[in-house]
């Protein structure tokens, strides 16, 4: 298990070579964005308000109340991984813009390398308490925020032969640095999602747009809200087989 965490780790960890800070969930209170749209009147005025657009998600439809459990199971999940892929999107126009203004590729392979060590000293813990099924979340919702996989940030801000070392180890622990997001047609990535967007209209985790080019709306209506948390359902019956077997 601790090979397992340690693999985890090395295999995220070069998409946060893009971060120099670590992701506070504490955010200041500010005006909405249509703040001026707002007209403050005395009575006996007319009143004239334009509200921003609203999104409502109707509850999602569980084939059993046991699967609830399931779902919230995966919540915790993605509310832990969500964070760090943030961290990657947002440091990602940072470090591209820093690295623009270094012109020798020695001192650009330096200045990752600093950032990687510091980064080490950072996140180590954090990433090596990450269970398998978080590290894997984490890897596709790197791709959601970054708009490329893990393997290929590590390909281009390491070096390929880096990518395939790292993805070869993955491999053995049931990992892939090559996962994709596809909440349009892997019922996973769609579970992912809705938890996300739920997630973001109840302020539980802070929004931030895909790079990716999906529509939530469209493909949650296809389902028709259905969450089918089947393949967690066997899972944990594996599990429970596996220890009595023991």
């Amino acid at each position: 298990m601790n090979r397992l965490k340690t693999i985890i780790f090395f295999c995220v960890l070069i998409c946060l070579v893009i971060s120099n800070s670590f992701y506070s969930q504490k955010r200041k209170e500010r005006l909405p964005s249509n703040y001026n749209d707002y007209k403050f009147v005395k009575p006996g005025d007319t009143l004239h308000v334009e509200l921003g657009e609203i999104t409502i998600l109707p509850k999602p439809k569980f084939s059993k109340k046991d699967d609830i459990r399931y779902y919230l199971w995966l919540k915790r999940k993605v509310c832990k991984a969500y964070p760090y892929a943030k961290i990657a999107s947002d440091r990602l126009e940072v470090l591209n813009s820093r690295l623009e203004k270094i012109h020798s590729k020695q001192k650009q392979k330096k200045y990752i390398r600093l950032i990687q060590e510091y980064l080490e000293g950072e996140f180590t813990e954090q990433i090596k308490k990450m269970t398998r099924t978080e590290g894997r979340i984490l890897i596709k919702l790197i791709h959601r925020q970054t708009g490329s996989t893990v393997f290929d940030n590590i390909k281009v801000y390491r070096s390929g032969w880096k990518a395939f070392w790292y993805n070869s180890t993955a491999t053995f622990f049931k990992l892939s640095l090559k996962y994709e997001y596809h909440p349009e047609s892997v019922n996973e990535d769609f579970l992912v999602e809705d938890i996300l967007q739920r997630a973001f209209l109840e302020d539980v985790l802070e929004k931030q747009d895909s790079k990716l080019d999906f529509n939530y709306l469209k493909i949650a209506s296809a389902n028709d809200l259905k969450i089918n948390v089947d393949e967690y359902r066997q899972y944990f019956a594996k599990m429970k087989s596996s220890k009595k077997k023991k």
